[in-house]
């Protein structure tokens, strides 16, 4: 997009208005997906700074100056990089962080509970950077590969992002939308947030099928059989917590990884697609 032509003002997902003279040279983002999202807008050369958990593409880890995590920014760092773009999030970032950065810095922020949320976000992102068109791209891409999915069976089924103490996930959540996307019906759909549960409530939810996300704990295989014990009549499965939860670009691979996940559940549970 030629100079002359971009706009100088902006409103984010939370209806912070954010000025620029001109498209951003030096960019921070301190969202993983958001990182990501960045990158295959074909913006690279222009992102001077990410997070120590911005992991796609290899380049971000690779070749970037790391801020910090998304919750404890190293503001030294962050005014060295002099940014004149930062990209944030409301529920992963803080609030105090985010803060005193916007009296320094433009900072950008993206609100996300859903899928048109986050196709929101992606538009966002491509006009305040320069990469519209690039965007749409991407946008259209998501859409007709989620549009694709069919109609499935719910499985009445528990998410789980946490252990020591058991975190689920409530239904004002990304998660809990992709969820139902995928034909899961969330027992705990009733709390709010990423509540704590206790063995006693999940046997009392009585799911069909746990899923042990990959992130952000780590749950492996050695974890299912706790699980079991709770919920005996239970299938316990390992999912791809990036696949359920990241709500850039990497939602283009979502549609595939549900219809997968799906195939793989219909003989353990005996239900169809």
């Amino acid at each position: 997009m030629q100079q002359n032509s971009f706009p100088p003002a902006f409103t984010d997902q939370l209806q912070n208005k954010i000025y620029l003279p001109r498209p951003p040279q030096r960019i921070i983002s301190l969202v993983p997906s958001q990182t990501e999202l960045l990158f295959d807008l074909g913006l690279g050369e222009r992102i001077v700074g990410v997070t120590k958990f911005c992991l796609h593409p290899e380049a971000a880890a690779k070749v970037k100056s790391i801020i910090g995590g998304t919750k404890n920014f190293n503001f030294e760092i962050i005014r060295q990089l002099q940014p004149d773009l930062i990209i944030g999030n409301k529920e992963e970032n803080y609030s105090e962080g985010i803060l005193n950065l916007q009296k320094e810095f433009p900072v950008w922020m993206s609100n996300i509970f859903n899928l048109p949320d986050a196709l929101t976000m992606i538009k966002g992102i491509g006009e305040i950077t320069g990469t519209a068109l690039e965007a749409r791209k991407i946008s259209e891409e998501i859409n007709q590969n989620f549009a694709a999915l069919p109609a499935y069976t719910p499985i009445p089924a528990a998410y789980f992002i946490w252990r020591k103490p058991y975190m689920s996930v409530g239904q004002d959540t990304f998660i809990h939308q992709m969820m139902r996307t995928a034909g899961f019906a969330n027992v705990f759909s009733h709390l709010n947030r990423y509540p704590n549960i206790t063995p006693e409530e999940l046997q009392k939810a009585n799911p069909k099928l746990i899923l042990l996300s990959s992130e952000p704990y780590p749950f492996k295989e050695k974890h299912q059989e706790e699980f079991r014990e709770i919920c005996p009549g239970a299938i316990v499965k390992l999912v791809d917590g990036e696949l359920f939860s990241w709500y850039g670009s990497r939602l283009k691979l979502m549609p595939a990884y549900f219809e997968k996940l799906r195939q793989a559940l219909a003989t353990d549970l005996k239900v169809s697609l």
